[in-house]
């Protein structure tokens, strides 16, 4: 590891249990209720994911949102940036961008094909995969260059992590891409949702090798009906049976506020016991906590395990 730039990277390297939320801009230009979120949240993460056109639908631009979040809100951000949507120009742009701004950490993926988001005629660029993105981040910052080595006037300050799938069929496939990406420079890998602890030991016990801190995610519901649209729309993911019946229960709950507390409850009693389990060992750096429009749900879980409540005092 050479210089830190950033809050999250401090606390990972130091070997702090960190929590990050998310957020997601979303089809609009209003910023109020993304400010409003990042507000609740920084109590209780070190950093906030903005998605980049999540599920390739088109949204608000992930690095707009991420500036806006940072200066408005001062919770610091990890701007998420995929393949899918620019070439290497217009990404070496952006990340040019993003450094002068002041973001300090971004999340590279490829991103989900056009055909399966709101505009599905849309065009996929790909010009570079995600190992390649690793790639460029880590010439801007180490080297002072783009890919094809032009110089860069003054210096980049970024952090370059990638996301991984312990639900992936076969396991051997993704441990090998992650491999790849963590011997070209990533920094950290944050997975995508789990909701069971067997699969997270799996994944980590196939990736300790590369010795990258591993943020597990996680998604607490905020119906039964979510969690089943999860459930059957998501390639691999795993949903116990005991927490799909739990919100199951909910359901017949006529009392609005009353339904929204019972969920709460559920997924406070499942994930926390989940997250105080991947506490136990050391080989889990934090959880990232994928809670969008459910900004409540991270304050309770993170309090109820006693974990990272941020001093603002001292900010």
């Amino acid at each position: 590891m050479g210089r830190i730039f950033s809050r999250l990277m401090s606390e990972l390297m130091a070997g702090r249990f960190v929590y990050t939320g998310e957020l997601s801009p979303g089809k609009s230009t209003r910023l109020e209720d993304l400010i409003s979120s990042a507000t609740l949240l920084k109590r209780h993460v070190v950093a906030c994911n903005v998605t980049d056109n999540p599920r390739a639908r088109a949204n608000l631009s992930s690095l707009a949102a991420a500036v806006a979040v940072q200066e408005r809100a001062g919770v610091e951000v990890i701007c998420q940036m995929t393949a899918r949507d620019r070439n290497r120009l217009a990404l070496t742009s952006d990340l040019l961008g993003a450094s002068a701004l002041g973001i300090r950490n971004v999340l590279v993926m490829s991103g989900d094909h056009p055909s399966l988001g709101d505009n599905p005629s849309a065009m996929p660029v790909y010009d570079l995969d995600s190992t390649q993105m690793v790639s460029l981040v880590r010439a801007m910052v180490d080297n002072g260059t783009d890919l094809a080595r032009n110089r860069i006037e003054g210096e980049v300050k970024l952090h370059v992590g990638v996301t991984g799938n312990p639900n992936a069929v076969p396991l051997e496939a993704e441990v090998a891409k992650l491999g790849r990406k963590a011997a070209v420079g990533a920094e950290f890998i944050q997975t995508q949702a789990v909701f069971g602890i067997e699969v997270v030991e799996r994944f980590l016990d196939a990736v300790g090798k590369l010795e990258l801190p591993v943020l597990v995610g996680i998604m607490p519901c905020r119906s039964f009906r979510t969690a089943d649209y999860i459930l059957r729309n998501i390639p691999g993911v795993k949903i116990s049976q005991d927490y799909l019946e739990a919100l199951k229960r909910t359901e017949d709950i006529q009392d609005k506020t009353l339904k929204e507390e019972k969920v709460d409850e559920v997924n406070e009693e499942y994930f926390s016991r989940m997250i105080r389990e991947l506490r136990r060992t050391s080989r889990v750096a934090g959880v990232h906590i994928m809670g969008v429009n459910y900004d409540r749900i991270v304050g309770r879980l993170v309090e109820r395990i006693g974990g990272m409540k941020i001093d603002l005092d001292n900010e």
